[in-house]
């Protein structure tokens, strides 16, 4: 019988599976689909890497994160994170439910070296002529985009490395905790044992884990695009919270080689993740939107991608232990930079029955 196994091979799973590595565990990752597939939130070749948090249980899972990107060093010559800068602004900017959202933001993140600082949308502007602004915006240069497939491809070597085993193509019909282990039960019929299972399988968490108190979790595909930047000017990742004529926040980041990525936060369709329509949403706005606000981009060069957000009421993550099942879910649109910490918490409550996550990440009841 296997000490344990990890349910679902995207992001997470395999964060957790190399934290578990690292401890001189041998996991097993069971993932439904095959490598490199495009069905879930994991795929592509970049992720915000956005630090533009208030909460301590973000900030502290964002530490946590940033040790496990540079433990993981150079890919290809490269870093997994690409700290070209980050700017967030718009009249709409709360974060953290307080009043003067960016300068509390700015203040949290200075509290724990974190480089931040206030501009005016001037001189924002002369820096990023890409861009417009509205007033104040708040910069930190320790921040820009994950390298998402790099990363992927990345854990899988160094789990297997470390003696672990990635199956791909493998998909899982049940997980049931047998009160003194797990009994994982595939689609073949077939049965692999643990001492616990860690569950990360994003639109299909409800589906699979029927036992447990779960918050409701809305699964809708979203369809941001890639823009053609007009020139060789630079540009940072960027958060928007725009309120004037559109539905939602507005986030984006450069991907070399595709252009510029623009999106709006969580505006897709509900959908089954096993009916997937592929169907592209708020095109006409999200154009519109590059067209007032991003001068330095195409607004008719769009090339829509597909991704799926799995959201708890409150957005927050999932990190919590139910018997002898690990529950990680409910990313929101917002996980992929937290992975090696959330892989860090996740392999903690996998080995420790008694270890906690922060309160706000804890199941329901």
């Amino acid at each position: 019988m296997a000490r344990i196994v990890v349910v679902g091979g995207g992001i997470m799973g395999l964060s957790t599976a190399w934290a578990l590595a690292r401890r001189g565990e041998r996991p097993i990752v069971l993932e439904r689909f095959a490598r490199g597939h495009h069905e879930g939130a994991s795929h592509g070749e970049t992720r915000n890497f956005n630090n533009a948090y208030a909460d301590d249980h973000y900030l502290d899972l964002l530490q946590l994160a940033r040790e496990g990107w540079d433990s993981l060093g150079p890919v290809d010559g490269d870093p997994l994170l690409r700290l070209h800068g980050l700017v967030t602004h718009g009249s709409g900017a709360d974060l953290g439910g307080e009043p003067g959202g960016l300068a509390t933001i700015a203040a949290r993140l200075h509290a724990r070296g974190i480089p931040a600082e206030l501009l005016s949308g001037a001189d924002a502007a002369r820096q990023w002529p890409g861009m417009r602004f509205e007033d104040e915006v708040l910069y930190s240069s320790d921040a820009g985009v994950a390298r998402a497939a790099a990363a992927m491809g990345e854990l899988e070597r160094r789990i297997v490395a470390a003696g672990g085993d990635v199956r791909w193509s493998t998909p899982v019909a049940a997980v049931d905790d047998a009160g003194d282990g797990v009994d994982v039960r595939l689609a073949d019929g077939t049965h692999v044992g643990a001492d616990a299972a860690v569950v990360t399988v994003g639109a299909w968490t409800s589906r699979l884990l029927r036992g447990i108190h779960l918050p409701a979790l809305t699964v809708t595909e979203e369809t941001p695009a890639h823009f053609a930047p007009v020139d060789d000017a630079a540009w940072p990742s960027f958060n928007h919270f725009v309120t004037a004529g559109y539905p939602a926040p507005i986030y984006g980041m450069p991907t070399p080689g595709e252009g510029v990525k623009v999106g709006l936060h969580r505006v897709g369709d509900e959908i089954d993740p096993d009916a997937r329509p592929h169907r592209v949403t708020h095109a006409d706005t999200l154009r519109e939107y590059v067209r007032e606000w991003m001068p330095g981009l195409d607004p008719d060069s769009a090339v829509h991608l597909s991704c799926t957000y799995t959201t708890t009421p409150d957005s927050a993550f999932v990190l919590d232990r139910s018997g002898n099942i690990v529950v990680g879910a409910g990313f929101s649109g917002h996980g992929f930079k937290f992975a090696p910490g959330v892989g860090e918490t996740l392999a903690r409550l996998a080995l420790d029955p008694g270890a906690r996550a922060a309160a706000p990440f804890r199941l329901p009841g």
